[in-house]
């Protein structure tokens, strides 16, 4: 079974002379460039044992220089990842997406270490082996999958999966009674390293389950399990019932203490709101009435131009000082009532009256 490749073909012609020992072809001084796999996978990737491989071609390993300068697409760089990928993580993801992107034309073993092999050598698991396999084959970057791969890589291993190159972290990893396993890989010149993602890990992962093992155990008997299921004993299963009876008072308390807080945030939103509306009210009425009745208000200027129209009313209206004089008629005379005494006169008209004994009374008081 060949593996898989991109559709899209160099368009560079290639001398027929002068390849390679794996069939590399050299251009004309210039390295020939390979467009990377980059298409999503619709199946999960095989397992190694369902792959078929033509063993009666010669397998020749290629350099680090051509790897690096990109092989055909029908020779692929063959590259090698290996671990336990417990709680498969997004550092688990970053890990193999570095060793699928080391060259330009990778095809990505990655080989999965069984539970026998993970319990004796670094201890109990979460998920059990099929559950890994199956994590590490729905991985993009996979292509292939060795299940109960080797803790040490051996040469009949590497020789039996035509591995160019190993990838890993370059800390030395200690295990199995060595101070590093990759170490025979490193003298080789097999070895490619990747960079850890700081920040995750399986051990973190455990750690903060184990550090709110509390938290977990009640969301968990939340959903149904059982007590039996989650390794609880009778007493921390009431005690978790009863720890979730109080959270839950707590949060209606909490629930109602935002509510009111709300309530309160409002009605002072709304008694300010009333402040300044009747602050602008009294301004308004305070500026209106002093206008009304202030010292030079509306009323006073009303008062004065009464005044003036009253007193202008009854006073009498002089006569023109170059208007023409007119003998005035003599006023018409009246005698006072119970008196047969005349009322007092003026020297010009007694004067004029000396011998008038009684006042003339016009005809129509006579009648």
């Amino acid at each position: 079974m060949e593996p898989p490749t991109s559709s899209r073909l160099n368009s560079r012609k290639r001398r027929k002379d002068g390849s390679g020992p794996n069939g590399a072809a050299e251009l004309d001084g210039i390295p020939p460039k390979m467009s990377r796999r980059s298409f999503g996978l619709r199946e999960p990737a095989p397992f190694s044992d369902e792959v078929e491989i033509d063993y009666s071609k010669p397998y020749i390993r290629v350099t680090y220089e051509e790897a690096m300068r990109g092989t055909p697409l029908d020779r692929p760089v063959r590259v090698y990842a290996d671990g336990i990928f417990d709680l498969f993580h997004s550092g688990h993801a970053r890990a193999l997406m570095q060793a699928k992107n080391l060259f330009p034309n990778t095809y990505l073993i990655v080989g999965v270490c069984s539970d026998e092999l993970t319990h004796n050598f670094k201890g109990f698991t979460v998920m059990n082996e099929n559950e890994r396999y199956d994590a590490v084959q729905h991985c993009r970057y996979v292509d292939e999958v060795v299940r109960n791969a080797p803790w040490t890589l051996t040469p009949e291993f590497l020789a039996e999966h035509r591995i160019d190159f190993v990838a890993h972290d370059d800390i030395p990893y200690s295990s199995a009674g060595s101070d590093d396993v990759y170490k025979h890989i490193k003298e080789a010149g097999m070895f490619a390293p990747t960079q850890r993602t700081e920040g995750i890990s399986t051990s973190d992962i455990i750690t903060r389950i184990v550090r709110d093992y509390d938290v977990y155990a009640r969301r968990n008997l939340q959903r149904g399990y059982t007590a039996k299921e989650l390794n609880v004993s009778f007493i921390n299963e009431k005690k978790y019932h009863l720890q979730e009876r109080v959270d839950k008072v707590k949060k209606r308390v909490k629930d109602v203490e935002e509510k009111s807080k709300e309530f309160v945030q409002k009605v002072e939103e709304k008694s300010i709101d009333l402040i300044q509306k009747w602050e602008e009210k009294s301004r308004e009425f305070i500026g209106n009435f002093l206008e009304m009745f202030g010292p030079e208000g509306a009323l006073k200027h009303m008062l004065k131009e009464g005044k003036g129209r009253m007193l202008q009313a009854i006073s009498p209206k002089q006569s023109p000082s170059s208007s023409p004089t007119h003998d005035r008629s003599p006023s018409p005379s009246f005698r006072w009532p119970f008196s047969t005494k005349t009322p007092p006169s003026s020297p010009a008209s007694r004067s004029r009256n000396e011998s008038a004994v009684t006042y003339d009374i016009s005809e129509d008081e006579e009648d």
